[in-house]
């Protein structure tokens, strides 16, 4: 089947710091899994930088197609929409015009879905959608405004099928108006090759337990409340790994909080941030820690405790969106309530202080990452979503003429 990826804001092409997003690397990874699968894949990208050709394959079977509408310079993800009808006006002509016509095409976040959705409609190609995170308690912890909500309800509805990551995302899809009918759970998945217990960690101090936690450093990730939950876990260092490269963390607003934050509950000397890290080196910082907490206020979806479980690491987690699914409470770690920082430090003392434990849970999060979230899993459940949508639409076609 001939798959187009609709992703205009997250190429999966390396980063030039060779770091990536997580919709980045979800698309890379699906993509070169449904290409391991036979299929042939295009990811479409809107061109950020003038000296990028115009196509680059990345592996057999997929290949990166750089889209010009708008400035061919980064832009922030909200500033995109305005170049949408370029982006799609520039799709429907290539699918239109050239000998490579998609069977179905793949949005990847909304802004991607509205260019999608307009030149498929042209060319009769059935349309699925991932939202990745919404703007209504999303992003931001709160609704991100009429428009973006808008647009996502109206997305919702205009497609032949929309790809939910959790039960929690349906929930909200289903709130915002969406169609359940139109809705599929298709959980992310990781890469358990190069996600693995064996191979090299970063060195550290053995006789000093180490709680990692991964993410951009925005509030709604809850760092904070990971900081102060380190006054109840004495003996025990905390690093975060995220955010701007190490020499940019001295500016950063949210990493002089956080520091401030440890000095304030003094922990400081327990508390280190690493800042952002080339995506390679992931495994290492992952087989290093002795348990990955993950304490967002909101999140539809955390990719870093999938990888840390496919790592052998136990993960403890709040109570919100999909952690609810990758972390089964009490088999492969604990889960608390968010924005709690109490509970969350009993929690996380209760595990480094209990290793007969911890390796129970680490054995259980590493089969259950294996067995529930191979891409291979997901590049076939997924994989049935486009036959199933490419069928009806055939069939829809046929019964016209």
């Amino acid at each position: 089947m001939r798959i187009a990826m609709i992703s205009e804001h997250a190429s999966p092409l390396p980063a030039p710091d060779a770091s990536a997003a997580g919709q980045q690397r979800h698309v890379a990874e699906l993509s070169t899994a449904l290409a391991e699968m036979g299929h042939e894949v295009r990811v479409y990208v809107r061109r950020d930088d003038p000296g990028l050709p115009a196509m680059v394959p990345i592996g057999a079977g997929v290949q990166v197609v750089h889209v010009p509408a708008g400035p061919a310079q980064a832009l922030p993800a909200e500033a995109l929409l305005p170049h949408m009808g370029d982006f799609a006006a520039w799709l429907r002509t290539e699918w239109r015009d050239s000998d490579w016509l998609p069977e179905v095409a793949h949005a990847h976040y909304w802004t991607s879905g509205l260019a999608a959705v307009t030149a498929a409609r042209q060319v009769g190609i059935p349309v699925v959608q991932s939202f990745h995170e919404l703007g209504e308690g999303g992003a931001n912890g709160k609704d991100s405004g009429p428009s973006r909500t808008g647009y996502e309800r109206a997305l919702g509805r205009a497609v032949d099928r929309v790809v939910a990551q959790s039960q929690d995302e349906l929930s909200g899809l289903v709130r915002l108006g969406v169609p359940r009918a139109h809705l599929t759970v298709v959980p992310a998945g990781v890469d358990s090759e190069r996600f693995t217990p064996e191979g090299p960690a970063v060195d550290r101090d053995p006789q000093r337990p180490r709680i990692l936690s991964v993410g951009r450093l925005v509030e709604r990730k809850g760092f904070g409340d990971v900081i102060q939950a380190m006054r109840f876990v004495p003996g025990a260092e905390c690093v975060v790994v995220g955010g701007p490269p190490a020499q940019q963390l001295a500016t950063d607003p949210h990493a002089k909080r956080l520091r401030a934050l440890a000095e304030q509950y003094q922990v400081a000397d327990r508390v280190r941030l690493v800042g952002g890290v080339p995506a390679g080196d992931m495994p290492r910082w992952y087989r290093s820690a002795d348990l990955l907490v993950a304490a967002p206020w909101s999140e539809q979806f955390e990719l870093a405790p999938l990888e840390a479980m496919a790592c052998g690491v136990p993960v403890i987690g709040t109570t919100v969106g999909g952690l609810n699914e990758t972390v089964v409470d009490g088999l492969t770690g604990d889960l608390v309530a968010s924005r709690d920082p109490r509970a969350l430090g009993s929690a996380l003392r209760r595990l480094v202080n209990d290793k007969v434990r911890r390796f129970a849970y680490a054995t259980a999060a590493l089969d259950r990452a294996r067995q529930a979230y191979s891409w291979k899993r997901v590049a076939s459940q997924l994989g049935s979503v486009y036959s199933t949508v490419a069928g009806r639409r055939s069939t829809e076609a046929e019964a016209v003429a």
